[in-house]
């Protein structure tokens, strides 16, 4: 599938709930799904600065897709990233950086979100797309 297809399938899995309890459950099961993260990226140079949550990510390059590997240590905030590892692992570099970051925005959660979680919300993906573009 490409980025189109994956925006499109999540927005219609967010879509089905009708409050943002259900939402929010749905993200969290998303993170409790996420596979272990090898621990090689459980260093400090993998932390995104700027969550108020400890978060890592991962990244390598495996016949040319990006594969994403990603945990944190607040159960939300896992399920904020792997929103983006679903978006995006398994994509070229070329298509992770031509991906319409905003088309998250129409499911709504950055209004429903702390201002602290949007903030990382958003510095999670500039994360993943300046490790697509060094990987370009």
């Amino acid at each position: 599938m490409n980025y189109t297809q994956r925006i499109e399938s999540l927005l219609d899995d967010m879509s089905v709930f009708e409050d943002w309890t259900e939402k929010y459950e749905f993200i969290i099961s998303l993170g409790r799904k996420l596979p272990a993260m090898p621990d090689k990226y459980r260093k400090p140079a993998y932390l995104i600065k700027g969550c108020q949550s400890r978060v890592w990510v991962g990244t390598e390059v495996q016949d040319g897709k990006m594969q994403i590997m990603a945990d944190s240590d607040s159960l939300i905030t896992k399920g904020l990233i792997a929103l983006f590892v679903r978006l995006f692992s398994g994509l070229t570099p070329a298509e992770i950086q031509a991906a319409d970051m905003k088309r998250l925005d129409e499911c709504g959660l950055k209004e429903h979100l702390a201002s602290t979680r949007a903030n990382a919300l958003s510095t999670m993906a500039a994360t993943i797309q300046r490790e697509a573009a060094a990987n370009a």
